[in-house]
């Protein structure tokens, strides 16, 4: 892993969780500084069966197991709860009650701890007890439809990166009111984050309005989408932008169409697509995107995971040293 940042030193966190969601949350926490200590259930985490992202997600922890289904892993849980600033859990609404870890056991063992938890429908509503994984709680939300057709296929895990980048925030959020009205007046705080109303909160806004038909995202932005070239693929972000328009019309040689504005470019989308498409098809990607970037133009290549982290950009940055990626937000 890489560096870390002191921006949390001296707080200790307790990660109940597994998966995804709070040990993301939780490892965040521990790149910005605090101390975490990870309790996990006998045999641990069922992603220690994917070990580098395992690693990935808590590769700064200290690591405990216990069986909270026991009185003994209860009881020696206890100390743990008393010395934790920030208690994170991931379960479904009860479970972290009848382990001994729900915000009620965390208020009588440490009156001043944040609590955290972390679930597909949040602490209540109809679907609160519905099971779930990432690619359920983007179709539930809105999101998985609104990336269509771009890709029917869940790839990076949206609900669960999103759900526990929320949770950090909000502990950081805490914190910071903690700091604000003294440690020894603050009475913890309980956080309900819910990676399905996360998804909702990005996916609900319209966006296009009368541009853009609610069943084809997109369709009326031609320049908007991932397109093939002759040897890979590029993404375009040209929206409601005339002068990108005209400068990709430019570059590939679309000469009848360079004058359309917005409002011409949506009335025609679905065949002023096809014609980029066509016109892109038989140029190199490298080729595009150098041209399209020296003219200022949003183009990106569509890069694999393998390409991106041994991009030059993320190496300067210091995003990724050595292979492993590091804490993704700068202090200055």
């Amino acid at each position: 892993m890489g560096g870390t940042t002191e921006q949390l030193a001296g707080v200790r966190v307790l990660d109940l969780g597994i998966w995804r969601p709070a040990p993301y949350a939780t490892q965040l926490l521990a790149e910005l500084g605090a101390q975490v200590t990870k309790v996990e259930p006998p045999g641990g985490d069922p992603m220690r069966a994917f070990s580098s992202l395992y690693v990935t997600l808590n590769g700064r922890k200290q690591v405990v197991e216990l069986d909270l289904k026991s009185d003994a892993g209860r009881a020696a849980l206890q100390p743990l709860l008393a010395a934790a600033d920030v208690v994170v859990e991931g379960f479904r609404p009860g479970v972290a009650a009848r382990l001994g870890a729900g915000p009620a056991d965390v208020a009588a063992a440490n009156p001043r701890a944040i609590h955290c938890s972390i679930s597909g429908f949040g602490q209540d509503g109809p679907l609160a007890a519905v099971p779930g994984h990432d690619l359920n709680y983007q179709a539930w939300s809105g999101v998985l439809a609104a990336r269509s057709p771009e890709t029917n296929v869940p790839g990076i895990p949206v609900a669960d990166l999103a759900g526990g980048s929320f949770a950090a925030l909000a502990i950081c959020a805490a914190l910071a009111r903690r700091g604000l009205v003294g440690v020894d007046r603050y009475r913890g705080e309980r956080i309900d984050v819910s990676m399905a109303d996360v998804l909702v909160s990005w996916a609900g806004p319209e966006v296009g309005g009368a541009l853009a038909p609610r069943d084809e995202p997109g369709a009326n932005f031609p320049a908007y989408g991932t397109f093939a070239c002759a040897d890979g693929s590029i993404t375009l972000g040209i929206v409601t932008e005339d002068p990108f328009w005209r400068s990709l019309c430019r570059a590939l040689d679309l000469r009848d169409v360079i004058d359309l504005d917005v409002t011409a470019r949506a009335a025609g989308g679905p065949a002023l697509r096809a014609t980029v498409g066509a016109a892109l098809a038989t140029r190199s990607r490298g080729e595009v995107v150098a041209a399209l970037l020296a003219d200022g133009v949003p183009v990106a290549p569509l890069l694999t995971r393998a390409e991106a982290v041994a991009h030059p950009h993320f190496l300067a940055r210091g995003t990724v040293v050595d292979g492993q990626l590091t804490h993704p937000v700068h202090f200055g």
